[in-house]
């Protein structure tokens, strides 16, 4: 561990709340709630999961979204997608779709599963006011693609986007400079990551118990000076450039993610995120005009700046 680095804290730990979304899906819900609302730049954090078909075969069925990125990362099953703008596929365990909505997008995601089970994430990544009419994009990566990090102890981290061990991960070119770890931790387990200081970092514990936080070592009084965190809960992080997590007599996964907060007025409404209440008007005008979908057009985009 770099004793030079400052590690970071534990602000709060989040209890993800049961939610009912798209055509009925079943989910637990961390970030996006009443128990935290926005975490900048991170504006949903929602866990799937399941052996019960009825609690996800109905699906998200074609919605639209404007100003945001979605990240989908499958443990399990598939989910097949498609968009208004010909965009189509399916990602399936190990999987990750990162899409860039920008100006306007409709898309559905249906899931398919594998032996009856739906296993996943998706989290919602906020756009600067400066891109939020950009062209849609998609950054679609195989799980055969993301690369892991071996790390000391027997520790693994599949790395989605950032880096961790000297490994890279494929996804890049995102305003926010996401890290986006998968990491998997064995009993009696040490993991310290570097994480630049102002970004916003988190968490999301989805099996097994670790101590977060800190240090993560015995005091003179033999007690820990982190948090211990057992799933399903989510870690909110002090400011610090280093995190920090220890196991003991059980192993822990959980997802790391962190990225740099935008500091902008945020203005929302189900899937728009703009960043004024009269961009929030355009968007839904647009879409009873049947207008919404981006479109090449530089008169379109500015149309819909009303700033």
């Amino acid at each position: 561990m770099s004793a030079e680095l400052r590690p970071r804290g534990v602000g709060r730990i989040v209890e993800p709340q049961p939610t009912l979304e798209g055509a009925g899906v079943k989910l637990k819900r961390s970030i996006g709630g009443r128990a935290l609302d926005y975490l900048d730049p991170f504006l949903l954090l929602d866990h799937f999961g399941s052996d019960d078909p009825a609690d996800y075969l109905a699906g998200f069925p074609l919605h639209p979204h404007r100003g945001i990125e979605t990240v989908t990362y499958m443990l399990a099953g598939e989910v097949e997608h498609g968009d208004t703008l010909g965009h189509s596929g399916v990602i399936g365990p190990g999987d990750v779709q990162w899409m860039t909505a920008g100006g306007g997008i409709m898309h559905s995601e249906m899931p398919r599963p594998r032996d009856g089970r739906m296993y996943g994430f998706q989290l919602w990544v906020n756009m600067p006011a400066e891109l939020k009419m950009s062209r849609p994009r998609y950054q679609e990566i195989a799980a055969a693609d993301i690369p892991a990090a071996e790390l000391d102890g027997g520790v693994i981290a599949r790395v989605v986007a950032g880096e961790a061990g000297g490994v890279r991960g494929p996804v890049g070119e995102i305003y926010a400079e996401p890290e986006y770890l998968d990491v998997t931790m064995p009993a009696d387990g040490r993991f310290a990551q570097a994480v630049p200081s102002g970004h916003t970092c988190l968490a999301y514990v989805f099996e097994g118990s670790g101590t977060f936080g800190v240090g993560c070592e015995l005091d003179y009084r033999g007690e820990l000076d982190g948090e211990l965190v057992r799933a399903p809960q989510l870690v909110v992080f002090d400011d610090g450039d280093e995190v920090r997590v220890r196991t003991f007599a059980e192993g822990v996964r959980y997802l790391l993610i962190s990225g740099a907060p935008l500091n902008e007025p945020i203005a929302r409404y189900g899937p728009f995120v703009m960043n004024t209440d009269d961009e929030i008007r355009r968007a839904l005008t647009d879409l009873r005009r049947d207008e919404f979908i981006w479109r090449d057009d530089p008169d379109w985009a500015r149309a819909r700046q009303t700033r």
